[in-house]
């Protein structure tokens, strides 16, 4: 974690203690925080510690290259009540240069002056550091977990998702938090095949010689994730907050997806050999870890492989699609989208998939939505992002 200046410990007439977190004791400590919040949540999927403090740490995590981050834990009596981070995204500010400073990782119990007290300090150390617009959750950025959970408490989440206890909006808009933009989650039911318009939009656009569609070579996964990403770029460029991926994030991503993505998973859609159009498709670990309660021993690592590589989870998700730029809001553009997703479904349809989460989706981004709904895709889940002005 990156802490470029001490906070002081702040205790209010409550006794609500503020606690800087230093050092890896203090940042598992921060990490188990949620455990007792949701203890009596069947939804909450308990991360894996071992991830978390990876995902935390400067010398393995590249978006520290760029950000500077703070963490801090709020305490009454001994007893930890909740947490939050506060970072400060440079490359951000050089693309949108708007002086927005981030909040994330926030969870707490229902209490009012416990939110006070982990917003407030949040606020003012931004404030230091000259931000005039303070907006989350991000934890740590756009292109990870980003919005906070508000419709769709029933279910748990899937991979890279966030969860929540419905009170955090209700405390974040008493404290002068206002929406900033929705997110959706779509649910799909895989074993269902796309409606008869759009089966024969399909058929017409593969009788096109020159549009192909493909799954990921593994023998070159690190050059395939790159294509992936370079699609991804171009395509969510103009989208709002979007921050593209560097080298090193790309190369951190390929260490951490090799093990996970299996060909399938992946389609491309190339047009005279380019590639053009592309969608992710990875298995939903949290239905793989959610009896693991956050700890891999003693065999956690067996029971993952087993679950991901034998029986195969019942579920995944859709967390990358895109279109090239000039393909985009034309009627070529919606059928290499569909194609795509088709060839996700298909694939892991015969896999014995059942469920997918195709998230997260701009609320104003309507050519997108209006794809995933053709294809069958029905919102369940909204999570905001919300944003106050700093004094």
């Amino acid at each position: 974690m990156t802490q470029p200046s001490e906070s002081p410990g702040t205790a209010a007439s409550s006794g609500v203690e503020i606690h800087q977190v230093h050092g890896r004791k203090d940042l598992k400590a921060f990490i188990e925080v949620p455990v007792p919040i949701y203890l009596e949540d069947p939804c909450w999927v308990r991360p894996l510690i071992f991830e978390r403090l990876e995902h935390l740490d400067p010398a393995k995590n590249p978006y520290f290259q760029h950000a500077d981050a703070a963490y801090w834990i709020a305490r009454r009596g001994g007893r930890d009540l909740g947490r939050i981070s506060a970072q400060v995204n440079r490359a951000h500010l050089e693309r949108h240069e708007d002086a927005t400073g981030h909040f994330g990782f926030l969870e707490a119990v229902d209490d009012r002056e416990v939110f006070q007290a982990l917003l407030g300090t949040a606020e003012r150390w931004l404030s230091e550091r000259g931000m005039k617009r303070i907006a989350g959750p991000f934890s740590l950025s756009i292109n990870e977990e980003s919005g906070l959970l508000v419709e769709g408490f029933d279910s748990p989440p899937y991979l890279m998702m966030g969860h929540a206890r419905p009170y955090y909006a209700t405390h974040l808009e008493g404290l002068g938090y206002q929406k900033l933009k929705d997110l959706y989650a779509y649910l799909y039911d895989v074993t269902n095949a796309p409606p008869a318009a759009a089966v024969a939009f399909l058929e017409r656009m593969r009788r096109n010689k020159k549009i192909t569609f493909r799954h990921l070579d593994k023998r070159r996964f690190n050059e395939e994730l790159a294509a992936v990403l370079e699609i991804f770029n171009d395509a969510w460029s103009e989208n709002w907050g979007f921050l593209p991926f560097t080298k090193d994030q790309i190369d951190y991503a390929a260490k951490n997806l090799r093990h996970l993505l299996r060909p399938e998973d992946v389609a491309i859609a190339e047009i005279d050999g380019e590639s053009v159009a592309m969608t992710v498709g990875m298995p939903n670990v949290n239905e793989v870890i959610a009896d693991l309660h956050g700890r891999l021993l003693p065999l956690g690592w067996a029971k993952i492989l087993w679950r991901l590589k034998v029986s195969n989870p019942s579920s995944g998700r859709l967390a990358l699609m895109g279109v090239k730029r000039r393909f985009q809001n034309t009627p070529l553009g919606a059928a290499l989208a569909l194609g795509v997703i088709e060839e996700i479904r298909t694939r892991h349809k015969a896999r014995g998939t059942r469920w997918a989460e195709l998230s997260w989706v701009l609320e104003d981004n309507i050519a997108t939505r209006k794809v995933i709904e053709t294809a069958g895709g029905k919102p369940y889940k909204t999570y905001r992002i919300f944003a106050k002005d700093l004094p």
